[in-house]
C-alpha cells in the first residue's frame, strides 16, 4: 500500500488528489498552513478512517517539511509518493504594485516550498532507492506571459526548471521525479482572477469556460498518472496542446458556465 504526502491539500486540487489516492487504497497525509484548515479537511475525509492523517506546517520552512516527512513515516512507516502542490496565487496587480512582503512570500512558498519539498523526501527515499516526487506546475511553467501574473509566473517557471534539473542530478538514484500539468482547474485560485466585471475578467471567463475542468476530473487523471509513473523523469499533462486547440475550435458548443451565480 502506497503512502502519499500532499502539501497544500486542505482544499481545491490538493484535496481532490487526496480523495482519489484514498479511493485507490493509498494512505494519505494531507497538509495545510494551519491546524484549523487541516482539521476541516480531515472532517471531509473522515470516511477513510485510519488511512488519512493531517499535519499543519509552512512549506517555505525546511524544518516544517522535515517534520511533515517524519510524521508521515511515523504514522505509515515510509513515504512512497510526495506531491508538491502547495502554492500561493498573485493579487491581480502589475509586479511593481506588489509590496516587498508579498513578493517575498510568493517566492518563499512557490519556489522554496518546492526546493524543500523535493530535497527532504528525496533524502528519505534515497536510502531505500525507491519513491516518487512530483511538483505541480502552473501559469509560467512553459514561459507564457500574462499581465498581472508576472511574479506568480516567475515562481512557476523557476520551480519547473528546478524540478527538471533535480531529476537530471538524481539519475541513478531509483527515484522518479516529475511535473504535473493540470491545465486550468476550477478552484479558488482561478476564481480569484475574475472577481470583477471588467472586460479583462469577462474575456478570461470565456477562455476558462472553454478550457477549464473541474477538480474531480483533473485529480483522477493525475493520480492515475502518478501511480503508473516510472523512470527518472516524467511529465503528466492533462490539458495538452492538441486538446486545448480542439476546445478552442469547438468550445462554443460545450455550453459550460463555471461562473453562474
Amino acid at each position: 500500500m502506497n503512502t502519499v504526502v500532499i502539501t497544500g491539500s486542505t482544499r481545491g486540487l490538493g484535496l481532490g488528489l487526496a480523495r482519489h489516492f484514498l479511493d485507490k487504497g493509498c494512505n494519505v497525509v494531507i497538509n495545510g498552513s494551519t491546524e484549523a484548515s487541516v482539521g476541516r479537511a480531515l472532517g471531509t475525509l473522515s470516511s477513510y478512517r485510519d488511512r488519512v492523517h493531517g499535519v499543519a506546517g509552512d512549506v517555505s520552512s525546511r524544518s516544517d517539511i522535515e517534520r511533515l516527512c517524519r510524521e508521515a513515516e511515523k504514522r505509515f512507516r515510509q513515504v512512497d509518493i510526495w506531491v508538491n502542490n502547495a502554492g500561493l496565487g498573485q493579487p491581480l496587480q502589475k509586479v511593481w504594485e506588489l509590496g516587498e512582503d508579498e513578493l517575498s512570500r510568493l517566492a518563499d512558498v512557490n519556489i522554496m516550498g518546492v526546493v524543500h519539498g523535493t530535497i527532504v523526501p528525496f533524502l528519505a527515499m534515497k536510502q531505500r532507492g525507491t519513491g516518487k516526487i512530483f511538483t505541480m506546475e502552473g501559469h509560467g511553467s512553459k514561459g507564457a506571459i500574462l499581465d498581472k501574473m508576472t511574479m506568480y509566473g516567475t515562481t512557476k517557471s523557476a520551480s519547473s526548471y528546478f524540478t527538471k534539473s533535480f531529476a537530471h542530478e538524481a539519475k541513478g538514484s531509483g527515484i522518479t521525479v516529475g511535473c504535473l500539468l493540470p491545465g486550468m482547474v476550477v478552484t479558488d485560485l482561478l476564481f480569484d482572477t475574475v472577481r470583477d466585471n471588467s472586460p479583462e475578467s469577462r474575456k478570461r471567463k470565456m477562455i476558462y469556460n472553454m478550457l477549464a475542468d473541474d477538480v474531480d476530473t483533473v485529480s483522477a487523471f493525475l493520480v492515475d498518472g502518478m501511480l503508473a509513473a516510472s523512470g527518472n523523469f516524467t511529465s503528466i499533462e492533462w490539458l495538452t496542446r492538441r486538446k486545448a486547440m480542439f476546445r478552442m475550435l469547438f468550445g462554443k458548443f460545450r455550453k459550460r458556465d463555471f461562473f453562474q451565480a
